[in-house]
């Protein structure tokens, strides 16, 4: 019998029997329905995952499986019919839409179910995280004279000036704006360089969530294919001389997901074909501090290249730290500044100067450099195990590319695989995956899926979650 099937059964059988317990009572314990109903440990937990997830059971660490309580009665819902009229009225006619599909970016965000291992996570598992150090520096900050009042619009001098330093060139502390995340800081750079209904290029595969925000912001993603030496300069020539575009955004360094380096040929191009379509580079530079051990010396930034002006650029220390570690920059050079600073104003006033004085303090500690050479080791080791499970375990997957930095690995699936039965059936086997198909702007040229290596506990649960993604490859790919 299939493991899922145990699960299945076991979770029917004792949903039959919860009458038997009173509201708030024990079950028997999990050894217990081990031996009574002859299924592994796991197949007990993951059954009593189920029904805590539908409300029916509540489980305390150390002490079992409790029948839940019923809640207590709430006031009838409102009727709240009126809103998809008024949220609707005239939308056609919206340059900019009213409606966003978040589902490419949720799924990254979303914690798994109990039991379920996170292949789909895109921030570090707590174990990886500077905690103690953060927790030192937030305290330190707290006590700096002036910690609680109003920052300096544009952000902490201090810490424009170490971002600046991190870019690199001749990029100054002036050009430099502290922002509440990458994500807002892109938000703010694609509404600065953008009128709604313009074209905006972005790589393919790209980030879903840099496609969400195109298109809440009332922008048409026009993709420009990637390989593995990064996005291929006469396609991107070509696309700006189709569309007409003043925009493209792009990763890079250890591009999401391909995890591709833009090579060093290239990047003069790159820089050179947008200068004459008079058009900006976005450059999101997102995990400049997720190196692997073995990468070498990493290329500058795409701004520290750019006297004219063409590149905007975006850094974070979030993907590095927590994901509510939410400090960034956005640096330009240039008239665009003003425009940039100006929406950032409107729409967020500052970054909470609590949370920059604690960016400075971390950075500036000797703890920042110890994390950094650790967390490298550490992703390394992280990565070999999930590109040796991938070898022994799943064969059949395509691996084109195997990055030196990054939180994550790019997979093609055997030609005609359905990725959404696949990342279902992986589900019920016990790992969570994020599907390909939200990364392409258009039609993909292939069925693929993303698999990440830094949510989890550590190398035994990567072996363990392609074990499971096994099982569920041999019922989509070769089903009965």
């Amino acid at each position: 019998m299939h493991e899922r099937s145990s699960v299945s059964e076991l979770a029917e059988q004792l949903r039959r029997e919860l009458d038997r317990y009173s509201p708030g009572g024990k079950l028997p314990s999990s050894r217990a329905l081990v031996e009574r109903f002859r299924v592994s440990p796991v197949t007990v937990s993951r059954a009593l995952a189920q029904l805590s997830a539908e409300g029916l059971v509540v489980t305390r660490p150390g002490a079992g499986a409790f029948r839940a309580r019923p809640r207590a009665s709430e006031p009838p819902a409102g009727d709240t019919s009126w809103q998809e009229v008024a949220l609707s009225a005239d939308g056609s006619a919206d340059l900019v839409p009213r409606t966003v599909d978040a589902s490419g970016v949720t799924v990254s965000l979303a914690a798994p179910p109990p039991g379920v291992l996170e292949f789909n996570g895109g921030y570090l598992h707590p174990s990886l995280q500077p905690e103690r150090a953060m927790a030192a520096a937030l305290a330190r900050a707290g006590r700096r004279p002036g910690a609680w009042g109003r920052p300096p619009l544009e952000g902490l001098p201090e810490l424009r000036e170490w971002f600046a330093r991190g870019i690199g060139g001749a990029v100054t502390a002036a050009e430099v704006l502290v922002a509440a995340g990458g994500q807002a800081a892109l938000a703010t750079a694609l509404r600065a360089l953008a009128q709604p209904g313009a074209p905006v290029l972005v790589e393919s595969p790209t980030y879903p969530g840099m496609l969400a925000l195109a298109r809440a912001a009332g922008l048409r993603p026009v993709p420009v294919p990637v390989d593995p030496d990064g996005v291929r300069p006469d396609l991107l020539a070509a696309a700006f001389r189709a569309s007409g575009a003043r925009v493209f955004v792009c990763q890079p360094l250890f591009q999401n997901p391909t995890g591709a380096v833009l090579a060093p040929g290239r990047r003069a191009e790159v820089l050179r074909i947008a200068r004459e379509a008079g058009a900006f580079v976005v450059e999101d530079d997102f995990v400049r501090r997720l190196v692997h051990a073995d990468a070498g010396p990493l290329p500058r930034p795409l701004a520290a290249d750019d006297p004219d002006g063409v590149v905007v650029h975006v850094g974070s220390l979030t993907k590095a730290t927590s994901p509510s570690f939410r400090v960034s920059a956005l640096a330009a050079h240039g008239p665009v500044l003003e425009r940039l600073r100006a929406i950032q104003v409107v729409d967020s006033f500052f970054v909470p100067r609590p949370l920059q004085e604690a960016a400075l303090e971390l950075v500036g500690s000797p703890a920042w450099s110890r994390h950094l050479r650790a967390l490298a080791a550490e992703l390394k080791a992280r990565r070999d195990a999930m590109t040796g499970a991938l070898a022994r375990y799943l064969p059949e997957l395509a691996l084109p590319h195997v990055p030196s930095g990054g939180y994550h690995l790019w997979l093609r699936l055997p030609d005609g695989t359905e990725e959404s039965a696949l990342a279902a059936a992986a589900l019920r086997a016990g790992v969570a995956l994020t599907p390909g198909r939200p990364y392409f702007s258009a039609e993909p040229p292939a069925a693929h899926l993303r698999l990440s290596f830094a949510a989890v506990a550590g190398t035994g649960e990567i072996t363990e979650g392609v074990r499971r993604l096994r099982a569920a490859c041999d019922e989509v790919l070769r089903p009965g």
